[in-house]
């Protein structure tokens, strides 16, 4: 997967993340550097089960990423002591 496609699938599930979290998002720059760490986080957890975790630009990888964002984000606000969910 090229950077691009990173980034793209980065903003969609750091977006789609944040919502899921704390219904407000973190900024565009915030929000793409979580969806991309957790496309990475979410590919690991999937990895570990078995299951393949991100392929490419597709709808599988866009729910590992989600997922992932969401653990990421879940964790970014337990270390950072803002309230989440």
């Amino acid at each position: 997967m090229g950077i691009i496609s990173w980034i793209i699938l980065g903003v969609i599930a750091g977006f789609i993340g944040s919502k899921i979290v704390n219904k407000t998002g973190q900024g565009l720059i915030m929000d793409i550097v979580l969806g991309i760490v957790g496309a990475i986080v979410g590919g690991v957890i999937f990895s570990a089960f078995g299951a393949s975790g991100v392929t490419g630009l597709n709808i599988w990888s866009l729910i590992v990423a989600v997922i992932g964002a969401v653990v990421v984000l879940w964790a970014y606000h337990q270390i950072s002591g803002r309230r989440a969910l």
